[in-house]
């Protein structure tokens, strides 16, 4: 292709399309939620009496419900996280399911313990497409633990079907303390 064609492919676009994501402070919600359980601070976010993690409105994402051990997301993907091909990018689908196994696992943590991702194990079954939503996506605790804890995920799209599913580990910190 010649320059010439290139700007004429351009043209073929269509006009740009935008998403604005706007969020809040994430260290300072982060530093309330030290001094709350998991379980509290999860359900606080959830009536919104503090605000989620940045990466839930850049992904379409929310709260939908929080047990013990075990929470459920909803995501409304749209074109903006779009692979090269055509499809809902795997790592939205991948984000959604560490999101859900990682605070299935906090809500079952103490005040001032945190956790991180050590590992997880994404099985993608269906494509995702922006018309798949909204995606519905549980995270269970199946073995909680003081120094290592493990957790399931599952994704489902509007039609009840299965997208893919997660098993993952998350590394438990504990309480930080001076000296």
């Amino acid at each position: 292709m010649t320059i010439s064609d290139h700007e004429t492919a351009r043209h073929n676009w269509g006009p740009p399309r935008r998403r604005t994501v706007v969020w809040h402070d994430p260290v300072a919600a982060a530093a309330i939620g030290l001094k709350m359980s998991g379980r509290d601070y999860l359900e606080a976010i959830l009536a919104g009496h503090l605000p989620p993690a940045p990466i839930v409105n850049l992904f379409n994402m929310r709260g939908v419900r929080v047990g013990d051990g075990e929470v459920e997301f909803s995501c409304e993907p749209d074109e903006s996280a779009y692979n090269p091909i055509g499809l809902i990018h795997g790592g939205l689908t991948c984000t959604l399911l560490d999101s859900v196994t990682g605070c299935a696992v906090h809500t079952l943590l103490a005040a001032g313990v945190a956790y991180t991702s050590i590992e997880i194990k994404v099985t993608y079954l269906r494509p995702v497409f922006a018309h798949s939503g909204p995606l519905s996506a549980i995270g269970t605790v199946t073995k909680p633990g003081r120094r290592v804890s493990f957790a399931e995920g599952s994704v489902r799209g509007a039609d009840g079907k299965l997208l893919a599913t997660a098993t993952s580990s998350f590394l438990i910190l504990p309480p930080e303390t001076d000296g």
